[in-house]
């Protein structure tokens, strides 16, 4: 899950105040101050056609496509390896009526699981991904600790955009979901583009920096995900003196599951499924059951 803003109110003039940082060796970076944005997105179901096709160049998400991601938080002074997997399965979840896809992820660090989720994407007929939902589940010495689950429609949640269609310098700020039931108002806007980013994989150019934010941390809290085309994301870091995290994340392996694997990582994300209706009967458990459909194009 993301960071969480324990205030249930807009981080809106405070998320990105950007300076007039100019051009410089081809990198374009931000040259105004971005424009507040509004609380949450407006939501429209009937935007959606194809709504499973994900294929926004910065963000596509295909069936089988697996990321890893490896690297170190800050936890209590001590940088502590941190591993993080994600796949995205060849399952969709319907919801308030947009058929969206079941990604799975796994958060390991200092080699032990931390957190399981599955998280819900869409994409609308203009190209905008949108995070529907987040059943997270965090454990603390093995045990499930708490499960902050939000899902469009449910308790006053509102999906959000994960990337934009056409992410653009100067443009406003936007809500990346709405779910002030669990404390959960983050917000995005575009930092940097035409970077050059290497990491263990190999270096990407023209790279797209998203910046995010929570009113909880502060405007001097940020965290920096960058996106190359084709990939997604393939770094994670952070700015400013009051991030305590301090999380860096680097892509280390991207892979197309063959159909074993996929097979495997759909009964993963299945039994998480399972518990997550145990777990989190009046938000979870008002959703209808995952589907498998690998041949779906969207609907």
């Amino acid at each position: 899950m993301k960071r969480a803003s324990t205030i249930a109110v807009p981080f809106l003039a405070i998320l990105m105040t950007l300076t007039c940082l100019g051009v410089s060796g081809g990198v374009v970076m931000a040259q105004q101050t971005s424009t507040p944005g509004k609380e949450f997105e407006d939501f429209d179901r009937n935007n959606f056609d194809r709504s499973t096709a994900i294929d926004n160049p910065w963000f596509p998400m295909k069936p089988g496509m697996r990321w890893v991601l490896k690297g170190f938080t800050t936890e209590g002074g001590k940088r502590v390896p941190h591993r993080l997997v994600i796949i995205v399965t060849d399952l969709t979840k319907v919801i308030d009526g947009v058929r969206s896809v079941v990604v799975w992820m796994e958060d390991h660090r200092a080699g032990q699981l931390m957190e399981r989720e599955l998280a819900f994407f869409a994409q609308d007929k203009a190209g905008n991904v949108w995070a529907m939902g987040e059943h997270p589940e965090e454990y603390e010495e093995g045990k499930l600790a708490k499960a902050p689950t939000w899902i469009h429609g449910i308790e006053g949640s509102r999906a959000g955009i994960a990337m934009p269609a056409a992410p653009r310098l100067g443009a406003p700020s936007f809500s990346q979901g709405w779910a002030p039931a669990v404390s959960f108002t983050d917000r995005g806007v575009v930092d940097r583009v035409g970077q050059k980013t290497c990491v263990p994989l190999r270096c990407f150019e023209d790279v797209l920096v998203m910046a995010e934010g929570s009113q909880a941390e502060g405007p001097d809290a940020q965290q920096l995900k960058h996106y190359a085309r084709g990939v997604g994301k393939v770094r994670v870091d952070w700015r400013g003196k009051g991030e305590t995290l301090q999380e860096v994340l680097e892509l280390a392996e991207f892979s197309h599951l063959g159909p074993d694997a996929l097979a495997k990582a759909r009964v993963s994300a299945l039994k998480l499924e399972k518990h997550a209706y145990q777990v989190s009967k009046e938000v979870y458990g008002r959703t209808s059951p995952a589907e498998h459909m690998p041949s779906a194009k969207g609907r």
